[in-house]
């Protein structure tokens, strides 16, 4: 029982920060779809070589009428979105509350993480739903650059993230003292205390 109410919390959890940087990026006015291909609003490049590169909806050479029908499509869907998103900044709210508690309930606990996990379903279904309908605006041509363009966000995000521990665990070795294993606790701790016990 302990060990599934563990599990559970991890995935809540999870799902928890995957629905996070949607909120993150519908809340800047970028659609979800675009967020995950790396693309965010960006000032105007003089050179059009320029911005395409940098653009990559530039790359996919929308119509006038592929633009329309994407903008239709995401008006459609704004007020059901922020009513989503709304909610999972509610019950992530409401879970952090439960958690913060000076003696939490883990029925309170479970229950909330029932309410995020429904919240972000439902985020994540309205998310994908409306990708699906911008995907059937798109030519055979523009969805192959999309995959290649949401490819090339997935390499460079693991790129970074490598990057990232990279650093961090060069930087953890570095400031490590000889007797220290992690940084926290001398090698040898009884010893320590020996020696400082001696007249």
């Amino acid at each position: 029982m302990k060990h599934d109410s563990q599990i559970l919390v991890l995935v809540t959890a999870l799902l928890v920060l995957l629905g996070a940087t949607t909120i993150r990026a519908q809340q800047a006015g970028i659609p979800a779809w675009a967020a995950r291909v790396g693309w965010e609003q960006q000032p105007q490049m003089p050179d059009v070589q320029q911005q395409s590169s940098a653009d990559p909806i530039l790359q996919l050479n929308l119509s006038a009428e592929q633009r329309e029908k994407i903008r239709t499509i995401r008006e459609q869907t704004k007020a059901e979105r922020a009513a989503n998103n709304e909610r999972l900044r509610e019950t992530n709210q409401a879970l952090e509350a439960a958690l913060d508690a000076d003696n939490p309930d883990e029925g309170a606990v479970e229950q909330r993480l029932r309410d995020v996990a429904a919240a972000q379903s439902a985020a994540m279904r309205m998310r994908i739903l409306t990708e699906v309908r911008i995907r059937r605006v798109l030519t055979l041509e523009q969805l192959g650059i999309l995959r290649t363009l949401r490819q090339q966000a997935r390499d460079s995000r693991r790129n970074r993230m490598l990057d990232n521990s990279n650093g961090q665990r060069q930087q953890d070795n570095g400031s490590r003292n000889q007797n220290q294993r992690n940084g926290i606790a001398p090698l040898f701790p009884r010893r320590a205390l020996q020696r400082r016990q001696r007249p």
